[in-house]
């Protein structure tokens, strides 16, 4: 009984494990690759697909989904002679998994080394500054190569984008320090574009203010002026209506007398000659004053000196 009873578990194990290797569940977005005696027989697709136990096997599995593949930094010439790291990242997606598996060993690795190779042919017609400035036209080239190559290999290349562009490090001190320079000339010339600025606005304001301050003297000026000439006009217009005597106009003059010899250096008067008839006419009048002597024609003068006084 033994030897049936051990016969019968090694029937049953067969069979458990011939319903395991019959029922493939393939997960969405995936695909499987089987094969018969070694050689292609077809492609399974998600859900719950039937096999030959035994003779059918299940030889890739592979993921349908778009990937993502950072490729490490890959040292380029530019066509001015400078070596620069560039970092790169391929997003693609398998659309035929029988291709990936039979027309191309490792696509990952394949991938990779075209990129690589693809970036120098790119980069070598550039010059540095062209290849800082121009990811876009670089990420285009790349993909389209790319997509062309990979076609045949089931496999498409939806982007590809350079992570980083790294030059030397004493190319980037001197890009630093030109970049520095450029910022410092720029501030200066809006420093000195703002000083301009400011002492145009002030000579500006000082020429309005001069304009303005010598239209008022002015203003003042001929204000004075007419003013002036109107007093004379009217002390005259008032000496020509009271008709003034030679008296009055002898007492006007002995009222200004006291300014006129204020002051040490006073030493000569000028007196006019009209003036001392003037004052004869008044001596003669009150009877205080004697005859002054003088010259009593027109147009003549008479000369006082002051009286110097000693201690």
């Amino acid at each position: 009984m033994e030897p049936i009873i051990i016969v019968l578990i090694i029937l049953v194990v067969l069979v458990f494990i011939a319903l395991i290797k019959t029922i493939q569940v393939i997960p969405q977005a995936s695909a499987a690759i089987v094969e018969r005696f070694g050689r292609y027989t077809r492609t399974l697709n998600a859900g719950l697909n039937i096999v030959v136990p035994f003779i059918d096997s299940i030889r890739n599995r592979i993921d349908l989904r778009e990937q993502v593949v950072p490729f490490p930094p890959q040292p380029v010439i530019t066509q001015d002679n400078l070596v620069v790291n560039i970092d790169t990242v391929i997003y693609y997606q398998v659309t035929d998994a029988r291709a990936a598996t039979y027309e191309v060993a490792s696509y990952i690795q394949a991938i990779e080394q075209l990129t690589v190779t693809t970036l120098r042919n790119i980069i070598g017609g550039m010059d540095l500054e062209r290849t800082l400035t121009s990811r876009e036209e670089i990420n285009a080239a790349l993909r389209g190569v790319l997509d062309e190559a990979t076609g045949k290999w089931g496999i498409r290349v939806n982007r590809v984008e350079l992570k980083a562009i790294e030059p030397p490090t004493s190319i980037q001190d001197s890009m630093e320090k030109q970049m520095r320079a450029d910022r410092d000339k720029r501030a200066a010339i809006l420093t000195a574009e703002g000083i301009r600025q400011s002492q145009i606005l002030t000579a500006e304001g000082e020429k309005q203010s001069a304009i303005l301050r010598a239209e008022g003297e002015a203003r003042a000026a001929a204000l004075r002026a007419e003013g002036e000439a109107q007093a004379i006009r009217t002390v005259f217009e008032s000496i020509h209506a009271g008709d003034a005597d030679q008296k009055l106009l002898a007492y006007q003059y002995l009222q200004m007398l006291p300014k006129i010899a204020e002051g040490d250096a006073n030493k000569l008067w000028i007196v006019p000659s009209e003036i001392g008839d003037a004052l004869k006419g008044l001596s003669g009048a009150m009877g205080n004053f004697g005859p002054m002597g003088g010259n009593s024609g027109g147009g003549g003068t008479e000369r006082l000196e002051k009286p110097t006084v000693t201690d």
